[in-house]
């Protein structure tokens, strides 16, 4: 541990750093075990045990304390260190209270989610593959894996991951792939290993990531210009109902010039002809043709 002993608080918070990393690892610990380790009472484990570290989800069987396992390894070295010295100095900052603590921590390891919706898929029997991806993401390794495509099965080595996105409500893993920023179905990964490589996060990449309405992921975005008629334009004032929707202009009858930016046009195809006969592309050029000569061929078939 970098931190020297050089006084009663700096001691305190050295036997607590390795008091939490040794619960990070999964280790179970014997508060009589740490006693003698530490040279120190064993009331004063079960205090740093009981109190100090309160705000941590903890789990005691047969006189034995371990952390939950979803929370496993999800702490670097300065996270241990930043939660040690808070629990080390609570006593002298009653702001620093067990509901305070644990937002701390919850927010810590609920960076590795990004939701974007409010309902969750069934992850089945994967939930271990879930907690690991989310132990990968905080510790930036990289992960292999394969992956069920439409027509094969692709493998993938070396995949920088990122974040664990739930859009409407399905999951997938945001990472890089080389160069390239994609999404992976969560359900579609299959033997993932994670590996000992290790990654730098890319602030562009989290930028995307936050400000991205959509979970198509793509670096060259198409600018799609849409008018929207003065009966449904109540409902794109309302909220966005097109990726990364901005409104352009309000029209003299109250409708709208709305553009979006989509990383593949089927990402708005949907919602304009949910929309139709209210909706229309005005740009890309010819785009509105191609869907009208689409549905008409649609609508001529058996």
């Amino acid at each position: 541990m970098p931190i020297k002993k050089t006084s009663d608080h700096d001691t305190l918070v050295y036997r607590l750093c390795n008091i939490l990393g040794k619960l990070n690892q999964g280790e179970k610990l014997d508060p009589h075990q740490l006693a003698l380790e530490f040279n120190v009472n064993p009331r004063t484990i079960q205090r740093d045990l009981n109190e100090r570290f309160n705000y941590l989800p903890l789990v005691k069987t047969e006189g034995l304390y371990h952390l939950d396992t979803a929370f496993l390894g999800k702490l670097s070295l300065r996270d241990i260190e930043h939660f040690a010295s808070l629990a080390g100095v609570r006593g002298l900052f009653p702001s620093l209270s067990d509901d305070f603590l644990r937002d701390v921590f919850d927010a810590r390891i609920q960076s590795t989610l990004l939701v974007k919706g409010h309902e969750y898929e069934n992850l089945g029997g994967k939930t271990l593959d879930f907690t690991q991806l989310q132990q990968a993401i905080v510790a930036r390794h990289m992960v292999s894996f394969s992956y069920q495509k439409p027509q094969e099965q692709k493998s993938y080595a070396n995949v920088q991951p990122y974040k664990l996105v739930n859009k409407d409500g399905i999951w997938y893993l945001a990472g890089k792939d080389g160069d390239k920023l994609k999404a992976f179905a969560f359900t579609k990964i299959d033997r993932l290993v994670t590996t000992d490589g290790t990654f730098s996060v890319d602030p562009a990449v989290e930028q995307t990531l936050a400000t991205e309405d959509d979970i198509w992921l793509n670096d060259k975005k198409i600018e799609v210009v849409l008018k929207i008629a003065s009966p449904v334009a109540s409902y794109f004032k309302r909220r966005k109902l097109v990726a990364n929707q901005v409104i352009e202009k309000v029209l003299e009858d109250n409708g709208l010039i709305v553009s979006s930016k989509v990383a593949h046009i089927n990402q708005i195809l949907p919602t304009v002809r949910y929309w139709l006969p209210h909706i229309r592309i005005i740009s890309p050029e010819g785009m509105q043709s191609e869907m009208e000569r689409e549905m008409r061929t649609y609508l001529a078939g058996d």
